[in-house]
């Protein structure tokens, strides 16, 4: 890729490895055989560079992971069977029993509950910040065995904005932003001096619903330090799922750019219904980090949420109303979908922890996808009125 091609333009080039073939190949073996005992010992030191079993690599994995570095300007990617196998495998082979992790407290609730319950189990201290705090991330990063801190922008499922520009000038040995919600089209962590990206490419990068993985991007001795963990720890992407992956990134930036105008569209549109008590998009300049957001994102997403008046019963009502919406917890679909957090993404978590992640009773998050923003105006419209009756 040269240095000034358009973003839009690398998901359709990156990856390809000069393949004359449009759609990637899927290698569907899990293992290749060799010449003998010293060229299998060859095969396996060469590791993820080498060709002799499919949880070390795999020839479609690989494209997939070249598209999303090129797609980050990262050194290299590495790609696990899913978001939270991304996120675990991370943190398990940076961080050893004694160490330190600083996380903000808005995240996604599987990643707020792997660093509640089995991350401090194994003995590593996490301690929780707040985000839209200034200075927040730096203040608690002082202890010499902070080893990694992670952030998630824009964050799952209120839409808090952490500042790039923070994160990555913490002097801890390494830091994590998850920009799931974003895309490589809208952000890229790297550039403002982040070591590691994590995607649950499951979501917008994938964008059918039908491809479960996870990736990170970042400089290859990471990636390599990441992945002799996960060998270990076994979390392989599938070649089917990287496919298709592969394939969503061809159309990422066209369906970013019509899911981004129509979510700005609704979170407009939202804030003027007196049922609404609170919108949540970065890109309305109401958002109290509006001008961050502004700064270091060139798009602001697909996903939205907002909150009624009446707490769950009214989301239940709420969600039994919708028509064209589907109820449902993913998000990046070419379907619009809504779900209610408190009750399914982040179920589970203690109160306190529920309430510093911002997803209330009274919260819905949409995921906006590819329909006429005017069928889905309707249908909201319709499914609001409900939930007051």
């Amino acid at each position: 890729m040269s240095d000034n091609q358009h973003l839009d333009t690398t998901a359709i080039t990156a990856g390809r490895r000069g393949a004359r073939g449009l759609s990637a190949e899927i290698s569907t073996s899990t293992v290749w055989s060799s010449d003998g005992l010293s060229s299998t010992h060859e095969e396996i030191v060469r590791g993820r560079r080498g060709k002799a079993y499919s949880r070390y690599t795999n020839p479609t994995v690989r494209q997939f992971e070249e598209a999303v570095a090129e797609l980050e300007g990262a050194q290299d990617a590495l790609a696990f069977a899913s978001g939270m196998g991304a996120i675990a495998t991370v943190i398990f082979a940076l961080c050893s029993p004694g160490d330190h992790i600083v996380a903000q407290q808005q995240l996604y609730g599987g990643t707020l509950a792997l660093l509640a319950g089995p991350v401090r189990r194994m003995g590593i201290e996490v301690t929780f910040v707040d985000a839209t705090m200034p200075g927040a991330f730096a203040g608690a990063a002082n202890k010499p065995r902070t080893m990694l801190v992670i952030a998630e922008t824009p964050a799952n499922p209120a839409l808090a904005v952490a500042d790039l520009a923070e994160v990555g000038a913490i002097g801890a040995p390494f830091t994590l932003v998850d920009s799931t919600l974003a895309t490589p089209l809208c952000q890229q962590p790297l550039r403002h001096g982040v070591n590691i990206s994590l995607h649950s490419a499951t979501k917008a990068i994938g964008g059918h619903n039908d491809a479960l993985v996870g990736v990170i991007a970042a400089d290859t001795d990471i990636i390599d330090a990441v992945w002799a963990h996960s060998v270990l720890h076994g979390a392989a992407a599938s070649p089917y799922d990287a496919h298709n992956a592969l394939r969503g990134i061809r159309t990422l930036a066209v369906r970013q750019q019509r899911q981004c105008t129509t979510a700005a569209m609704l979170a407009s549109w939202f804030a003027t219904r007196d049922v609404c008590t609170a919108v949540h998009y970065p890109g309305l300049a109401t958002h109290p980090q509006h001008a961050l957001a502004s700064r270091q994102m060139t798009g602001f997403g697909s996903v939205l949420s907002f909150e009624i008046n009446g707490g769950s019963a009214a989301c239940a009502r709420f969600l039994q109303a919708v028509e064209l919406v589907r109820p449902a917890t993913s998000l990046g679909g070419p379907e619009t979908l809504v779900c209610h957090p408190a009750s399914s993404t982040h179920h589970g978590l203690d109160p306190e922890s529920l309430s510093a992640s911002a997803a209330g009773d009274g919260l819905l998050r949409i995921s906006v996808g590819l329909e006429n923003p005017a069928d889905l105006i309707a249908d909201f419209e319709r499914a609001l009125t409900k939930s007051q009756s």
